[in-house]
């Protein structure tokens, strides 16, 4: 059925930031001289920027007011200490260790666990987790529920397969896993969440063998309110109430609080292992700064401290799911095909269904995000080959990536519904195009993380070569 009306933002704006949208022939000259890589274009250079939710978010009246707030002290700071209440309340854990940003608290976590020729489990991986157990030379192994690539718009699509992850440890053992993770939400599988059911069937699992068990959490308020919505039982509870039960569930939490936090900077690992958390500060002392602050300013704690509290409310969460539906029923109407249902950050367009012509070593989902910004001025990313794909690390045969996706993210509080209509017409431009477009070929590109920094030409042009 046809929606009536776009959602309203449950907010007023306060504060505007100009937008300029480059002519046509300057788009097509930036995204050559940035080798035919997203990353490397200048934000001057974008119109509409979805290329991530991380750290892009709109900070509301209260956070800029915690600002001016933020205790800046060496060591033991208030801001610190608000920190600690307010992730101790919501995550309910004994011990907070503060960081940079998510992948800080990948690199400690993987550092300090035996992560060495041994395997981590997670329902998928994303790119920067995948790369740090890498780093640490572990094996990272996805074990996502069978309905993750279903064309239906099923629910829970984000689920870790609890049969093939006994399955796994049987076959394995047990001693050769550092740790089970569950991205919540699951951004691999097109920002689709979990379900407190398998939540609590995998953690009796992990538990069972003796096994540490973590969430990813950089969404987990959107992940709560897909419980509060779509599980039997959970439709009376708060979202902090359903937060707290999640977390009940397992050992410790890692999360970059660039997304759910609703802040530009920062993130954290909670724990209970008082053994574990003192080789993390340890650690923390070397690499980050000391354990009280671990890399980030006090009035950077004061913000994350008010953002965590400020996702929890419903009204935000209800027009944010909304907002990211209504952005994938335009793009469908324009004639892309999706991801469905809608996950809670993000529409992640299917390109390899719709540039079939284009394979897999191509990159179809760089074609289209390519085509995206010379069109419109968008950037998006793409998570597909480009991003996911590579050598195994035992074997060393090359693998492509499970779907060729196309994720156009949407930064909390940032953009209006009119930001999202015009980046549909641009799409429908492109779809009317899709015959003529063609692939790339990577020239140069790095080991681990290759799609941020690497050189691409159009594949008719290519000689590849790998640093």
């Amino acid at each position: 059925m046809k929606r009536k009306r776009q959602p309203a933002e449950p907010y007023r704006i306060k504060s505007v930031e100009p937008i300029k949208l480059l002519p046509r022939h300057e788009r097509e000259q930036k995204i050559v001289a940035a080798n035919f890589n997203l990353f490397k274009l200048d934000a001057t250079d974008i119109y509409i920027d979805l290329l991530t939710d991380s750290g892009t978010s709109a900070m509301s009246a209260k956070q800029w007011a915690a600002l001016m707030l933020g205790d800046e002290s060496y060591a033991g700071a208030t801001a610190c200490r608000n920190f600690e209440r307010t992730v101790k309340d919501i995550f309910r854990k004994k011990f907070v260790v503060p960081c940079h940003q998510g992948r800080a608290a990948e690199n400690m976590l993987f550092s300090v666990l035996e992560t060495e020729n041994k395997y981590v489990l997670n329902n998928t991986h994303f790119d920067t987790t995948k790369a740090n157990v890498q780093h640490k030379h572990g094996f990272p192994v996805d074990l996502p529920c069978e309905d993750c690539l279903s064309p239906e718009p099923l629910r829970f699509k984000g689920n870790m397969n609890a049969r093939a992850l006994e399955e796994f440890i049987r076959k394995n053992g047990a001693a050769q896993i550092s740790l089970v993770i569950m991205t919540v939400t699951n951004n691999s599988v097109g920002g689709q969440p979990v379900s407190m059911e398998n939540i609590a069937e995998v953690s009796e699992v992990c538990h069972r063998h003796g096994l540490l068990f973590f969430l990813d959490c950089a969404r987990f308020a959107e992940n709560c309110f897909f419980i509060k919505r779509d599980e039997k039982g959970y439709a009376q509870k708060s979202i902090k109430d359903i937060a707290r039960e999640m977390f009940e569930h397992c050992d410790g939490v890692m999360m970059s609080a660039k997304k759910d936090g609703l802040a530009n900077i920062g993130g954290f690992i909670a724990l209970n292992d008082e053994n574990i958390y003192r080789k993390l500060t340890e650690l923390m002392v070397i690499i980050e700064g000391f354990p009280t602050y671990g890399g980030l300013a006090g009035r950077d704690l004061e913000i994350l401290s008010v953002g965590l509290e400020e996702v929890l409310d419903y009204d935000y969460l209800d027009f944010r799911i909304d907002q990211v539906k209504y952005f994938g029923e335009k793009l469908v109407a324009a004639g892309l095909p999706i991801v469905e249902p809608t996950g809670g950050h993000a529409v992640f367009i299917d390109a390899g269904k719709f540039l079939p012509h284009i394979p897999a070593e191509q990159f179809p989902g760089h074609t289209l995000a390519v085509e995206l910004y010379r069109e419109g001025g968008v950037r998006g990313v793409e998570i597909g080959t480009l991003m996911l794909g590579g050598n195994d690390a035992k074997t060393g045969q090359a693998y492509n990536a499970p779907r060729e996706l196309v994720r156009l993210a949407l930064p909390r509080r940032v953009y209006t519904n009119s930001h999202l209509d015009y980046v549909a017409e641009a799409a429908e431009r492109v779809v009317s195009s899709k015959e003529q477009l063609s692939g790339y070929k990577i020239m140069r590109a790095s080991n681990i993380l290759r799609h941020f920094t690497c050189d691409l030409v159009p594949a008719a042009a290519s000689k590849v070569t790998v640093r």
